[in-house]
């Protein structure tokens, strides 16, 4: 009567979405053993990047830490000019294509692939992989018991981010129900994540970050003073410097930061979704310097959590170079000068060399999400 096994049971468990979804490619590869990678992009509609985020194939990876304007990956912005997914039985097809994303794949020796794009109630997130080693396997039969699971894939993702999306709507709501204006505020958050998630892409070789974790990074860096919602106006909007008494209160913001994130993940049910340690710690952990002056807890170098230490960089040098009630806004020069002055004493100094080591692509961020009057 119970010998049955459940193939995808630990679809509805607690676990990492990158097991989910590895879990989801045995089943797949139960029926389609040809079946050899699973991989998922996703689009960022402010800057209309497509980037990688997940794969099924172990260390098999070809597209790590790849990002490209979907307006240059042709073959995959015509998916979604003919609103269908694409079937590719046999991969010769773009052997002479030029793009660094066919190039890679067909390096990679993949024979066939299945393209789906993936919507959000119509609105478009990204694109789902399914490669083949086998050429002309993707017949309509087989195609409709992977649409299935596609879509189911879809809507893990869908899940997944929408679990943020609530995140980051209730710190909204909260900020304007409290009457808050923090000067850190408008663009200086589309410009900091972005920044995050660089820093982080130029260290992924040599701190082995897969591109869920850097695109993590990227989507909880705005919430990093999500506990100056706490701290008094009379305090956060001081235009002078603020005397002993009220930096003491300031500095409470961090941890208040903490407690504040616990408090809504248990509201909302949000307790279990992956990766939420590291919003934790780029909340509280942001102000604290590597030769352990910082705060809330004074720890410093490697006790610092990697995101951490990339979102102070991201942080400071927007901050240096944004306008504020007490200053004008610094040159990119200025700023990294000063970042150079701090890199290794308060600031992480490899993340300090991935900012300045791609300032071409800072610059483009800069452009793309200028300051306005409100930052």
């Amino acid at each position: 009567m119970f010998e049955h096994q459940d193939t995808l049971h630990e679809l509805t468990q607690k676990g990492l979405f990158s097991n989910k979804l590895k879990a989801t490619h045995r089943a797949i590869n139960e029926i389609f053993p040809f079946i050899i990678r699973i991989a998922i992009a996703v689009y960022d509609p402010e800057t209309k990047v497509l980037k990688t985020f997940l794969h099924s194939s172990g260390e098999d990876n070809p597209l790590s830490h790849y990002q490209s304007l979907l307006a240059n990956a042709p073959s995959l912005k015509s998916i979604l000019e003919k609103g269908r997914p694409r079937v590719v039985n046999d991969l010769n097809e773009f052997a002479y294509g030029e793009h660094e994303h066919t190039q890679k794949i067909k390096n990679q020796g993949y024979a066939a692939s299945y393209t789906m794009p993936m919507y959000n109630e119509g609105i478009f997130m990204g694109f789902l992989f399914f490669n083949s080693d086998k050429k002309n396997v993707f017949t309509e039969n087989v195609l409709r018991q992977l649409d299935v699971y596609g879509h189911m894939i879809s809507l893990l993702i869908i899940n997944e981010f929408s679990s943020i999306q609530t995140l980051t709507a209730a710190v909204k709501t909260t900020g304007k129900l409290s009457h808050l204006r923090d000067p850190e505020t408008g663009s200086h958050l589309d410009r900091m994540s972005r920044y995050s998630r660089i820093i982080a892409n130029a260290l992924a070789d040599k701190y082995a970050l897969d591109d869920s974790y850097i695109e993590h990074i990227f989507m909880f860096a705005p919430l990093h003073d999500i506990g100056k919602i706490g701290i008094p106006d009379t305090i956060l909007l001081k235009p002078g410097a603020l005397d002993e008494k009220e930096w003491s209160i300031m500095q409470t913001h961090a941890h208040l930061g903490q407690e504040m994130i616990d408090d809504l993940l248990k509201n909302f049910g949000l307790v279990n979704f992956e990766h939420v340690d590291i919003l934790r710690n780029i909340a509280e952990y942001h102000h604290e310097a590597i030769n352990g002056t910082g705060y809330p807890r004074g720890i410093k170098g490697i006790e610092i959590p990697l995101e951490a230490r990339i979102v102070a960089v991201a942080d400071v040098f927007d901050a240096l170079t944004s306008v504020r009630s007490y200053k004008e806004a610094w040159s990119n020069d200025k700023a990294i000068s000063t970042l150079k002055e701090l890199s290794g004493e308060t600031l992480d100094q490899d993340c300090v060399d991935a900012l300045i080591h791609n300032m071409d692509k800072i610059i483009e961020i800069q452009e793309q999400f200028s300051q306005d009057k409100f930052g």
